[in-house]
């Protein structure tokens, strides 16, 4: 599709290509992210990272890239990019003549007479990653020779130069075999044809990642070059390079690569790109199912981001009930001081009725879902009554107090030198408008499916209490919107999107003409064609720009940067309220995020954007919560546009 390729005079120009980024990811937790010159701009590029079970299943970076050079007839042309400092050495990237991402990444590379294709893909259940190399084009046998950069490192980190490092190779069939430091898999870089490895171990040292020395951080790194690859291309000839950390039958790997990329579906639509993304979000180990919270550096099986975007991903995207289920239960399993005990993001738990509320509007099994997750929930609203935990309580009002001391008990966590930016310590008023929604849609549930007499009758009173107080708690009527937490000193009135939740929630603790006037003052002021912002641009506090130091980062990422996701909540009270009048708006909402999959993560969704226009992209580059409201979003406008 056209919003997937980009020409040579953008690909030439770094300040334009090295912002657009390719994200490749398999079922195991393995990815490949780079910029589409294959220049690594973050300490979070590189050719394959995978999740190592020895270090706790963290993602390890082992292929940090791989410079390509073609000799013809005495004459040696490098395709490799590394930034140096303020230096680019070597610039392989001016032979780029043209980059496509459907179905797979492919770059094109044009010397004199010579064209040469390079298109990479990950093997969906495993470990590896395929570069096949075309020579499409030229007047002569062409020497190949491909020279691997290893890090062996965390995906958080930088290595350097240093005496541990076995730098030796172990010969496998058609390539060799390096184990740089304890604990590590065995890197595979075999190849499918007649090769040859040379070693010649060798460090280049101060290799520099842009983008972290933009922010300030620590961005140089020493890799090494354990030895070439040599072997000889005729024209029209093809020849397939894996780097994988299982040993691979180098006669299947032309095979393999055709093999995968058949299995991948065409792009017809931005629905389909979507579903896509959708896909590469959830991992399966062979063990566990869960989902990623977005590449290249958010973690997976998060509860909030779980819950936040299950139904969006399975559902919505891939219209598969028991794979909801398969990653639901998972999370329950391994959640379960959080779900009843402790956690910091004290409305996580409470989302698990949002979520299954979803799954019952998108399937109708509301028995179902009752019977086997009823009791989770029951236990989750429990947990929240005196005396269960220390951070977040119901008081005698019916009304949620969630306080510890210089911790941010929302998702609103970013800290500055330890100290969070957005504590809110108090009555929270997305917290309690879920608290409000679980404990009616359990009364509700338990009335038609269940027996417990008593659990109704008791939180039946606690329903009734928490909504003679809500309203009266945050409700402004002279600013016209609600209060966005409520401490000692009284109600805090910055304008933030997180009322959202009180007005878009299957069951709401407010009135109509409140519901009517939040949402004007949210359209006034915090909806964008990016999504929602954060904060109201008349605060002083109003950072509309997402760059900087990391303080400067950290004030604006939850203080006017504009989510994704939150315009799922959003479209959910404007559909309540307005119906299929709401579509063309949703449609309008919606389309400028097809208009930015050639920025940032090509092809991805992004977690934020800037609060002030042109809104350009920022955060995880593939984020599992932004993905998934946009597909949440395609249901909802589906839905009403039946109707």
């Amino acid at each position: 599709m056209a919003f997937l390729k980009f020409n040579k005079s953008e690909l030439v120009n770094l300040s334009y290509s090295l912002g657009r980024e390719i994200i490749l990811a398999s079922k195991t937790g393995a990815c490949c992210n780079t910029s589409i010159v294959t220049c690594n701009t973050r300490r979070y590029h590189g050719l394959l990272a995978v999740p190592v079970a020895g270090f706790g299943g963290y993602r390890y970076m082992m292929l940090s890239s791989l410079d390509e050079s073609l000799t013809l007839r005495g004459k040696r042309f490098n395709l490799g990019i590394h930034c140096y400092g303020d230096i680019y050495e070597p610039r392989g990237h001016k032979y780029i003549v043209d980059f496509d991402a459907d179905p797979v990444p492919k770059i094109t590379y044009k010397i004199g007479e010579m064209v040469l294709t390079k298109r990479l893909v990950l093997v969906p259940d495993r470990n590896q990653l395929l570069i096949r190399y075309d020579l499409e084009k030229a007047p002569d046998k062409v020497k190949l020779e491909l020279k691997p950069f290893l890090a062996f490192r965390r995906v958080h980190d930088l290595t350097h130069r240093n005496g541990d490092a076995r730098t030796g190779a172990r010969e496998v069939p058609g390539g060799v075999a390096f184990n740089l430091y304890d604990g590590f898999p065995d890197l595979y870089l075999q190849t499918g044809g007649k090769s040859v490895f040379k070693p010649a171990p060798y460090w280049y040292d101060g290799i520099t990642y842009s983008d972290e020395m933009r922010r300030g951080f620590d961005c140089k790194e020493d890799l090494l070059v354990p030895g070439t690859f040599e072997l000889e291309l005729a024209p029209g000839g093809s020849v397939v390079f894996s780097a994988s950390t299982e040993e691979a039958a180098p006669a299947g790997l032309s095979r393999r690569f055709s093999a995968t990329v058949g299995r991948i579906g065409p792009i017809t639509s931005f629905h389909d790109q979507l579903v896509r993304q959708a896909d590469l979000l959830i991992r399966c180990d062979g063990k566990r199912k869960q989902i990623v919270a977005g590449y290249s550096w958010l973690m997976t099986g998060l509860l909030r981001e779980t819950l936040g975007s299950l139904a969006g991903l399975t559902l919505y995207g891939k219209n598969d009930p028991k794979e909801f289920e398969e990653i639901l239960d998972d999370l329950i399993a391994h959640n379960q001081e959080r779900l009843f005990h402790k956690t910091t993001q004290v409305e996580s738990p409470l989302y698990l009725a949002v979520t299954l509320q979803q799954y019952i509007a998108y399937t109708g099994r509301e028995k179902h879902a009752w019977e086997k997750y009823g009791p989770v929930l029951k236990r989750v609203i429990e947990s929240y009554l005196p005396g269960c935990r220390g951070e977040v309580v119901m008081h005698p009002n019916g009304l949620l107090w969630a306080q510890q001391d210089g911790v941010a008990l929302s998702w609103m966590n970013a800290y500055i030198g330890g100290r969070a930016v957005t504590e809110r310590a108090g009555y929270q008023v997305e917290t309690n408008a879920m608290w409000y929604n679980a404990i009616c849609f359990c009364i509700e549930c338990e009335g038609k499916y269940g027996k417990d007499d008593k659990f109704i009758s008791k939180w039946s009173g606690i329903r009734d209490l928490f909504k003679e107080n809500y309203q009266p708690m945050f409700w402004d009527a002279g600013l016209g919107f609600l209060a966005d937490y409520v401490d000692g000193a009284g109600r805090h009135m910055e304008l933030r999107p997180n009322q959202l939740w009180a007005v878009s929630l299957d069951y709401s603790a407010v009135s109509d003409e409140v519901v009517s006037a939040v949402m004007r003052v949210v359209n006034n002021e915090l909806v964008t064609r990016r999504g929602i912002r954060t904060l109201s641009p008349r605060d002083v506090a109003y950072k509309g720009v997402y760059e900087g130091t990391q303080i400067e980062r950290d004030r604006a990422y939850h203080n006017g940067c504009a989510w994704t996701f939150l315009l799922a909540q959003y479209c959910y009270a404007s559909f309540n309220m307005m119906g299929g009048n709401f579509v063309k708006r949703a449609e309008w909402l919606t389309e400028g995020f097809y208009e930015d999959l050639s920025k940032h993560g090509v092809g991805a969704f992004s977690e934020l954007y800037d609060g002030d226009p042109p809104h350009e992209p920022h955060g995880a580059i593939s984020s599992a919560m932004a993905t998934a409201a946009l597909l949440n979003i395609n249901w909802l406008i589906a839905k009403y546009r039946e109707k």
